[in-house]
């Protein structure tokens, strides 16, 4: 006889509502969900907020329209399910620059993440070494091989294309280095490639031709009313119960299924459910895993391995300043700034620029490794920003009307080379030990809405499977 399924999702995240909600479409209708965040608010590093009196983003700002097989990405698929794909807005400046021996110069087409597929139009900004990219007899990598991105870019076109572009281009998206960076985990498309050419160039325009785009197709979204609304949606269409401010600090296997401890220590709460859906990063989840059996401690010890980066998003309400018609701008570590990047939110996305002239400009601070940087005061965070913004753009920027500072510690991992087996490895463990439990989010599967998306819902489909494999 067949009872009632009770399914928690540790980690009110993207990814674990985004596994909710596949729960919610997939499991027998009667199905207890419940979510467990242990701090106040879900969505994880989605966070709209409010700045003189506009809605910015704290948070992450879009999302990839497309994934790699060319059709629609698991963010937009989500989006499209939830209702909301009337609200879909696109960059209106697509330009971005970087700075460069402090000049903003424009990215140059036709890279892979900033690796470039033409080495003259990189010229511009990077002078590579082609005479180094020859064909050896064999593919570059061989079957299954990993390396740092920097390591093989550098051995191919020099050390400006990986300082100046691929280097900030990585640093953007992951605060990290491109020295130390997974290609299998950062630029798939790019490893698969280089397990086949001969030659670097040759892979990135096989990666490029494996996913065309057509001319004016655009590559990133975002949502009318902020990405929050995204986050909302998901949790109302998955029907779960949400429990913010619970922490769960314990799991504990009992009979075919889990006991969660939930809670302060003084006051414990324990649940009992059928399977769980982790979606935490990946030292928390450790954390929870590392005493349940010797095969799962040792999955535990492979994923708690991974680090992570800190930064902050120093965001200023600027009156009228006068910025270029760029989406902003990326900074090459060589330049000796705090800042990494920065996005110029009302002129990047048309649908926020505002009747009165306020400008909103975002900047991104904090690389791997120099956390230090981050430990100032909010204020002077701001200061240094605004300070090194005019620098960048040639002109003194007016006062800001508002600011605000958002830390993001330990937000962002840091794969490197063999991640994607390390993880693989986690995951077969942990599936042969216990079918009834699996691990979601960007600390196994890569950053960015759709892959956070696509892993929440892979674990759900996977625990139907091991639910409906125990005839429960």
């Amino acid at each position: 006889m067949t009872t009632r399924w009770r399914v928690a999702v540790v980690g009110g995240g993207i990814a674990g509502l985004a596994a909710a909600l596949r729960l919610r479409d997939r499991a027998p209708a009667d199905t207890e969900i419940t979510v467990y965040e242990q701090s106040g608010a879900l969505g994880g590093k989605l966070r709209t907020g409010e700045l003189a009196g506009g809605p910015v983003e704290f948070g992450a700002e879009s999302f990839l329209m497309r994934d790699p097989a060319g059709g629609p990405s698991a963010a937009v698929a989500l989006v499209h399910r939830l209702g909301l794909a009337g609200r879909i807005r696109h960059p209106s400046v697509g330009q971005a620059a970087l700075a460069v021996d402090g000049q903003l110069r424009p990215i140059p087409g036709g890279t892979l993440v900033g690796v470039p597929g033409d080495l003259e139009k990189v010229a511009t900004v990077a002078r590579p070494t082609p005479e180094a990219d020859r064909d050896g007899g064999g593919p570059l990598l061989g079957p299954g091989q990993d390396v740092p991105v920097g390591a093989l870019v550098r051995s191919r076109f020099g050390d400006e294309v990986v300082d100046r572009l691929v280097d900030p281009m990585l640093g953007g998206v992951y605060a990290g280095r491109a020295d130390d960076l997974s290609l299998a985990t950062t630029m798939p498309a790019l490893a698969r490639a280089a397990r086949t050419e001969h030659t670097l160039l040759g892979a990135v325009r096989a990666a490029q031709a494996a996913a065309p785009r057509a001319p004016g197709e655009p590559v990133f979204g975002t949502l009318d009313g902020g990405l929050s609304t995204l986050v909302e949606a998901a949790a109302t269409a998955s029907g779960a119960t949400i429990r913010r401010n619970a922490a769960v600090r314990e799991l504990t296997a009992i009979g075919t299924g889990w006991r969660l401890t939930v809670g302060p220590t003084r006051d414990p709460e324990h649940v009992d459910v059928d399977a769980v859906v982790l979606a935490v990063p990946a030292r928390p989840a450790a954390r929870l895993l590392a005493d349940l059996d010797d095969l799962v401690a040792e999955a535990a010890e492979r994923i708690g391995g991974l680090d992570y980066a800190s930064v902050a998003l120093v965001t200023l309400a600027l009156p009228e300043p006068t910025l270029p018609q760029l989406s902003g701008f990326l900074v090459p570590g060589t330049e000796g700034l705090l800042i990494k990047a920065s996005t110029f939110f009302t002129t990047k996305w048309g649908h926020l620029r505002r009747p009165d002239g306020v400008a909103l400009v975002r900047a991104s601070v904090g690389r791997y490794g120099e956390e230090s940087q981050l430990q100032r005061p909010d204020e002077d965070l701001a200061a240094t920003v605004h300070r090194e913004l005019s620098a960048v753009l040639d002109t003194p920027l007016p006062a800001p009307v508002d600011g605000h500072v958002q830390r993001w510690g330990g937000a962002l991992p840091q794969y490197t080379p063999g991640h994607l087996d390390r993880v693989a490895a986690a995951r077969a463990a942990l599936a042969a030990a216990h079918p009834t439990l699996r691990l979601a989010g960007a600390g196994y599967d890569g950053v960015g809405i759709p892959v956070c998306v696509r892993s929440g819902e892979t674990a759900a489909e996977e625990i139907i499977t091991a639910l409906e494999g125990s005839g429960r």
